[in-house]
């Protein structure tokens, strides 16, 4: 039932039918699997050592981008329109035009979900989410020195990494330039044709319909745990980058 909420997310009331129950069981078995599955998820440590990056890194990503221990990028999920004013203005998404919740997803390069952060609401920045993540933390020791981050150009924030002497690899910026260098340009190629990977990821997630349609605010405690368990449960699909990609 459970299962079928996140993959199809069928109303309570055709769920209460098709299993005959009430709606308000229907309700309490949901909230109390996704509860009971995030826990148990979050037992699976899904940030992979460098050598295991490494030994999966597909072989054109790893001539070119050899350095790389996880991709970025922020997607968004759609909420009901919160009743509170405070409440609508911090989940409004000026990118999305809507109420979202926004949460930061990293994968590797071969396309394994690897990081998955807490949901803020959508007018939340990626640098903002970023400042609040376990990847800033130095007592967790994610990542190791000369380890690089592939990021959209939105994601500025090489800044915040300095200090663990990881580089962050985002496409360049003009910065008053009429246009960019010819190698810049290759670069920046380079980079989108391996960004993309993250893009696929999450639209793999993304199968799950519960994370596409709205969230109604009865569900919205759930924000965080539902993400991760949608993307958790994507990492138990067949692998979506092959290995010369």
């Amino acid at each position: 039932m459970c299962l079928m909420k996140l993959r199809q997310n069928k109303e309570d009331l055709e769920l209460s039918f098709l299993f005959e129950v009430s709606e308000s069981t229907v309700s309490k078995i949901v909230i109390t699997w996704i509860n009971f599955m995030y826990f148990q998820l979050k037992e699976i440590n899904i940030w992979p050592s460098r050598d295991i990056v490494t030994d999966y890194m597909p072989d054109d990503f790893k001539y070119k981008f050899a350095t790389t221990r996880v991709i970025l990028d922020a997607t968004e999920t759609p909420i009901q329109k919160p009743s509170h004013v405070d409440a609508q203005s911090v989940t409004w998404s000026s990118y999305k035009h809507k109420n979202t919740i926004k949460t930061m997803i990293g994968c590797t390069p071969r396309g394994t979900v690897s990081y998955v952060s807490d949901a803020y609401g959508g007018s939340a920045s990626d640098r903002q989410i970023i400042e609040k993540s376990e990847l800033l933390q130095l007592n967790l020791n994610l990542f190791e020195q000369k380890d690089s981050i592939m990021a959209d150009r939105g994601i500025m924030v090489q800044d915040l990494f300095a200090a663990q002497d990881v580089k962050v690899n985002t496409p360049t910026m003009l910065k008053g330039k009429s246009q960019l260098e010819p190698e810049e340009v290759v670069r920046d190629r380079r980079v989108a044709s391996k960004r993309i990977h993250i893009e696929r990821v999450i639209g793999l997630a993304k199968t799950f319909k519960i994370l596409k349609n709205e969230l109604p605010s009865s569900k919205l405690i759930l924000g965080s745990r539902i993400v991760f368990v949608c993307f958790s449960i994507a990492n138990f699909r067949k692998c979506i980058v092959n290995e010369n990609a």
